[in-house]
């Protein structure tokens, strides 16, 4: 099922989500949901609270990405209470960042390019790992989500400022896009 993407202005979107177990209710079913979701909007990756719930679960999918990173060609995965464990602050990439709960909205960001992570993976296996390059942009983005913040709190006070009616407008729910969303009322 195709479930309403929480834009900008929505309450869950700035709190930190909390841990699950195995017992959360029909945990399958919510992950599928995420996937076709995610399929319908054209994102490469989601994080629970974009669909209005506060928990650690994020999926990732860079197959689309294949012709531009190739070892990302089978890349399909879901994370489940991933906490980012480390930054490696040795080497950083500043590359532009657009997030389906900000329609039209593009900045660039300045971003660690190897990060360490654990997570719980779907059969809930644990697994702590040194991640790099374009996968751990994409990690940081997505795991921002799990602790209330967004690509924009990463921006400087001048770009914030010169997007303010941009943010304006999506609080106001002035914007197009083609998926499903849930403005803040």
């Amino acid at each position: 099922m195709i479930l309403p993407i929480y834009t900008y202005g929505q309450p869950v979107l700035r709190k930190v989500a909390q841990d699950i177990d195995k017992n959360y209710p029909e945990l399958d079913t919510l992950i599928e949901n995420m996937w076709d979701t995610l399929a319908e909007s054209d994102g490469i990756g989601l994080a629970a609270p974009q669909i209005g719930l506060a928990i650690r679960l994020v999926v990732i999918d860079l197959r689309d990405l294949k012709d531009t990173f190739p070892e990302y060609a089978d890349f399909k995965n879901v994370y489940i209470n991933p906490h980012i464990i480390e930054f490696d602050e040795t080497n950083t990439d500043t590359s532009e960042e657009g997030c389906l709960s900000l329609p039209a909205i593009h900045e660039k960001v300045v971003r660690p390019t190897r990060i360490r992570v654990r997570y719980c993976d779907a059969d809930f296996q644990e697994h702590d790992e040194w991640i790099e390059g374009y996968l751990a942009r994409v990690m940081q983005h997505e795991f921002d989500h799990l602790e209330g913040k967004m690509f924009i709190d990463h921006i400087s006070p001048l770009r914030k400022q010169l997007i303010k009616s941009k943010l304006r407008s999506l609080l106001q729910g002035k914007f197009r896009c083609s998926y499903k969303v849930k403005i803040p009322r």
